[in-house]
Parts: C-alpha cells; sequence; structure tokens
C-alpha cells in the first residue's frame, strides 16, 4: 500500500486542494498496473489488487446481476462522496434506476443503493473507519463490508444522522439476505475465499 499526503505544497498557489486536482495528480503518476487507488478524506491510498479480493467482488457482482442491470453496476470507478476530498472508488457500488451520470461523466452518491468493500490488510481502518462513517452520511441504505482475513461479513443498514443503526455479522457460508432492501435478494458467501 502507498499512502500520500495532501499538502499546500501540491495545490497551486493559493488554490485550494480538489478532488479533480489530485485525480488529475494521480492520473500522471506512474502507478503501477493492478492497483487501486482512491483519496479518503484528502490521503491518497493505492493498494495492489489480490485474487482473493477480486474473486470475492466478481462474485458479488456476478450474483447483483439477478436484480440489477450491468449499466447500473460498478467497481473501482471514482464516486465523490461528501466530506473534505472523499473520491471512493468503492469495490462494488449498485446504483438505483434513475441514477444518471454529472455533466463529468462521474457517478453520483446519492444514486448508490448499494455499497461493497473487501477488506485489505493495509486500508482496513479506512473501510470500517471514515468510509463507513462517509456511506452513513450519505445514505447510502446498505452496506456491506466482506473480511477475508476473518471470513465474516458485516451488513450496516438504516442509515441516519450520520450513522448505521442496524449491524449484522456472521461467518462466510451465511447467507445475506437484502430482500427487505432495495438490493432485493440473498448473497450467497459459501464460496467466498478466505485469505
Amino acid at each position: 500500500m502507498t499512502v500520500l499526503e495532501d499538502s499546500s505544497e501540491m495545490a497551486e498557489s493559493g488554490d485550494e486542494l480538489t478532488l479533480d486536482m489530485m485525480f488529475e495528480w494521480l492520473e500522471k503518476m506512474p502507478v503501477p498496473e493492478g492497483y487501486k487507488a482512491e483519496i479518503v478524506g484528502g490521503h491518497v491510498f493505492m493498494t495492489p489488487q489480490r485474487d482473493t479480493h477480486f474473486q470475492i467482488i466478481f462474485d458479488i457482482l456476478e450474483q447483483l446481476r439477478a436484480t440489477f442491470p450491468r449499466k447500473r453496476l460498478a467497481s473501482d470507478v471514482r464516486i465523490d462522496f461528501p466530506g473534505r476530498l472523499n473520491g471512493f472508488a468503492c469495490d462494488v457500488a449498485a446504483f438505483a434506476e434513475r441514477s444518471v451520470k454529472d455533466a463529468r461523466g462521474h457517478w453520483q452518491y446519492r444514486d448508490v443503493e448499494f455499497v461493497t468493500e473487501v477488506i485489505s490488510r493495509d486500508t482496513a481502518a479506512n473501510d470500517y473507519g471514515p468510509k463507513k462513517d462517509t456511506y452513513a452520511a450519505a445514505g447510502v441504505p446498505v452496506y456491506l463490508i466482506v473480511d477475508p482475513y476473518t471470513a465474516e461479513w458485516h451488513l450496516h443498514t438504516l442509515p441516519k444522522d450520520g450513522a448505521y443503526h442496524a449491524v449484522v455479522s456472521f461467518p462466510f457460508g451465511e447467507e445475506i439476505d437484502l430482500t427487505g432492501t432495495s438490493v432485493g435478494l440473498v448473497l450467497r458467501t459459501d464460496e467466498f475465499p478466505r485469505d
């Protein structure tokens, strides 16, 4: 994992640092192939994509296809969230039927109905901490954390006042019942690989 701190030296003199500026810099950097980059609270995190990570993401995307068309699903695509410099590249995001991209071609956080983050060792604190808080503040109805190190999943629902008010956790093998949510299906976890 590589972490880059934002600094006033990086911004043009007198200009306020923006997500667009930071992502523009990332595009110019020699980021190794197979790395995911996102900005959490103004800090850039780059993590290598592992096979276990990919297999879980792919499994979830395949299952979501039962209720979401491909054009309303995304993985590792920039979505700007509320708060200071939050440009996340969610492992899995599913969007509402009404969704339209903004003028720059970006998905809008208001349209996110479901997010999954698959834990990486070096960025786990983001997924369990500031990203969870940001998703709750943004009103994302369903946030799923999948942890291949503990072989557990953690489902967060009922966002209100910047926090999730319902959390359910079970080991891999237990189904994730999302039938009472906008996702409208049951996710199987019995084939999720462990790390």
